[in-house]
């Protein structure tokens, strides 16, 4: 059970469908933040009562349903995609909970090793699978009707909020069926993540990774975040992700910024929960 006092705060109306906002203490982080649930259509109709639905939690939770909370005043477009997609009968209904960052310490949050360019020497990041599934996943479990298992339960998030999803289904092999990379930060600590990636094998059944080739701003750089999602690919190929269950996206022109991640969020979360993995 998580614990800290937690209270439910007023559904969020600029939202596309059900969004409901919690604020949520950490003993692990010993901070609070919100979360942001997004319930799929007719979750509350009559006759759903017992269902479970799938669920994919998201870092970086204030970026991805609301312009006046995301960064830039550019949001994910979270709540608009899944609707439209359920409704189109693309994906199944499923839950997704936006986990917000830490504000002053997301860097230190999302980083499992020590940085030295700028110096983090105290990073949090190893902490971070016990706060997700110690703290923030009872949580969601004791208040929504979750569907458990890791073909119902997936992760993600984009920069340093993807290099710490990676960084979680590792070391926490199969709770994660479901993950979403897009541009991740693989070049912390040397790449340090990229060789722990190789000798991986427990991949989570399908996973989406999205990088554009003008990242950094710099050719030099941008070649080299591009080389980094191949090596990345190919530790994955080679612990036997075929087409169906691994799709990567070199989006050519594309730069690091949450307008670019809202435009692949679509065929991501198709990808990721529109169809059930061979095995």
């Amino acid at each position: 059970m998580p614990s800290g006092e937690q209270s439910s705060l007023p559904r969020n109306e600029s939202a596309t469908g059900d969004l409901r906002l919690h604020e949520f203490h950490s003993r692990i982080f010993r901070n609070t933040r919100m979360l942001r649930v997004w319930l799929p259509p007719r979750y509350d109709a009559p006759g759903n009562d017992t269902r479970h639905y799938p669920v994919l939690y998201l870092n970086d939770g204030q970026n991805l349903f609301d312009r006046a909370t995301a960064f830039a005043g550019v949001e994910w477009q979270v709540d608009e995609t899944a609707d439209r997609l359920i409704r189109q009968g693309e994906i199944p209904p499923l839950i997704i909970v936006g986990i917000d960052n830490a504000h002053t310490d997301r860097i230190k949050e999302y980083l499992p090793y020590r940085l030295f360019h700028p110096p983090i020497l105290r990073p949090q990041g190893k902490r971070y699978p016990g706060f997700l599934m110690n703290e923030v996943m009872p949580f969601v479990y004791e208040r929504y009707r979750i569907a458990r298992g890791p073909e119902n339960t997936g992760l993600g998030g984009s920069s340093l909020g993807a290099l710490i999803s990676l960084y979680t289904v590792i070391e926490r092999p199969g709770v994660f069926g479901r993950l979403l990379l897009e541009s991740p930060s693989l070049f912390i600590s040397n790449r340090r993540i990229l060789k722990y990636s190789r000798h991986f094998r427990r991949w989570p059944a399908k996973v989406f990774m999205a990088i554009g080739t003008r990242e950094a701003g710099r050719e030099d750089k941008d070649r080299q975040v591009v080389e980094d999602v191949r090596e990345l690919e190919q530790s994955l190929r080679r612990a036997g992700l075929d087409e169906h269950r691994l799709l990567v996206k070199i989006d050519e022109g594309a730069t690091h910024n949450e307008g670019e991640w809202a435009k692949r969020f679509p065929g991501a979360l198709t990808f990721l929960f529109g169809e059930v993995p061979r095995t």
